[in-house]
């Protein structure tokens, strides 16, 4: 015979059973969690494996960190980093390099694909050297260089420099810089090669057109410092300012010289700008202003990729009359700011150039700072004259062609001038 139990224990025995039910639940529960934990850290590590692997080797060796953002390409960078792998892994003298040097000459390629000899990535003892060359004096010889169909050439020597007294002529092709060849040598690589301590030697093997072998020219070095401006008014009545560059000071200099030009009475002018290699814009558009009414062009900045131009107008000085007798002498070595001047004379009819083709210098180039001690100079625009024409492309062409010869040379002739005076004195 069963006895009948107390209401209160069977109400303990029931707590006690859904205490253990509920503890199982619980401990199915937590089970459950940690197995999904478990699956969800199973298939992040797989796939944090797959990216791995999957991604450039470049990534699985080298610690590589920067604060810009990536741009978006379609470019295959896997080439870069196999190559990058391939040094490390097998080239024997790897070691003497550093990441960082093989990141500067990575960026030297990159600025290299443009094809452009103005645009240029200057590592720290190249960015020092640039910036030392746009402060002031340096020791050196005494010219302009540049890139002329893909040829190391001289611009302009500078007068009275150790270059100008060498016989060093516009057009001359540099085959060597002491016992380095200069093919495929950068303008900046050349120019910290040809300066040097005041006093010592640089030997230049030089080409120039019309000689059938290279020769070698030695100069010492010397302090550099580079002349404006020369006047003269010959007997025959006609005044020549011959320019030699487009320095800070020049326009100044330049209007001095157009007020001795007034006071002579004369009304033929002669502006020789043969190895002027340019220099300051600015100095450019006030010359011009002399010549133009107020707010005609005179040069245009043409930045491309539907970018609005620039253009640099007349200030209207335009002190002189249509009776002004005015020719302009251009060579080889008339570049840059000369081309400008010269362009908007030719452009706008108030003056006849004589002389050989200008070297087509006719680019904008920034300056980027891309860390504390590198530098990038790239070509942002091209200067166009009023009429439109490409001046880095084509050059000026003068109205009247007029070159020197071998015998000219010997003979001491110029006949440039002498076409210039024979214009001039119609």
């Amino acid at each position: 015979m069963k006895m009948k139990q107390n209401p209160k224990n069977i109400l303990i025995q029931m707590r006690k059973k859904f205490n253990n039910l509920n503890f199982i639940l619980e401990y199915f529960k937590e089970r459950r969690t940690s197995a999904t934990i478990l699956l969800v850290a199973l298939f992040f590590g797989l796939g944090v494996y797959i990216g791995f692997n999957q991604r450039p080797e470049i990534n699985k060796v080298v610690n590589i960190s920067g604060k810009e953002t990536a741009v978006a390409t379609e470019a295959d960078f896997s080439p870069f980093w196999k190559v990058w792998n391939s040094i490390n892994e097998k080239y024997p003298n790897a070691i003497k390099t550093t990441d960082q040097n093989k990141i500067y000459g990575a960026i030297s390629g990159l600025v290299g694909s443009l094809n452009d000899p103005y645009s240029v990535f200057f590592n720290p003892d190249d960015a020092k050297l640039f910036e030392d060359d746009i402060q002031g004096s340096f020791g050196g010889i005494g010219m302009e260089i540049g890139m002329k169909d893909k040829v190391l050439t001289v611009i302009a020597p500078l007068k009275n420099t150790p270059a100008y007294k060498a016989d060093i002529k516009s057009g001359d092709k540099i085959l060597k810089i002491d016992n380095l060849v200069t093919s495929g040598m950068s303008v900046e690589k050349a120019i910290k090669l040809i300066r040097g301590d005041v006093g010592t030697t640089v030997t230049l093997t030089i080409f120039r057109e019309g000689d059938q072998d290279p020769k070698e020219i030695k100069i010492v070095r010397d302090i550099i410092n580079i002349p404006t401006l020369d006047t003269e008014l010959r007997k025959d009545g006609i005044f020549v300012i011959k320019l030699y560059s487009f320095s800070a000071n020049s326009a100044d200099l330049f209007r001095n010289a157009l007020k001795e030009f007034s006071t002579s009475k004369s009304d033929k002018l002669l502006l020789d700008l043969r190895g002027n290699p340019g220099g300051y814009l600015d100095a450019a558009v006030s010359m011009s202003s002399w010549f133009l009414e107020g707010g005609k062009t005179v040069v245009t900045e043409d930045y491309g990729n539907n970018l609005k131009p620039k253009i640099y107008r007349s200030q209207g000085y335009n002190v002189f009359s249509d009776k002004l007798k005015f020719v302009i002498l251009i060579d080889s070595g008339s570049a840059s700011a000369s081309e400008i001047l010269a362009g908007a004379m030719q452009d706008y009819k108030k003056a006849i150039l004589v002389g050989d083709k200008s070297f087509g210098k006719g680019s904008v180039q920034e300056v980027v700072k891309v860390t504390p001690d590198t530098i990038l100079k790239i070509t942002v625009a091209k200067w166009l004259t009023p009429n439109g024409n490409s001046i880095s492309e084509k050059g000026l062409t003068p109205d009247y062609e007029v070159l020197f010869t071998k015998k000219d040379i010997e003979n001491k002739v110029d006949p440039q001038l002498n076409k210039a005076v024979e214009l001039l004195l119609k």
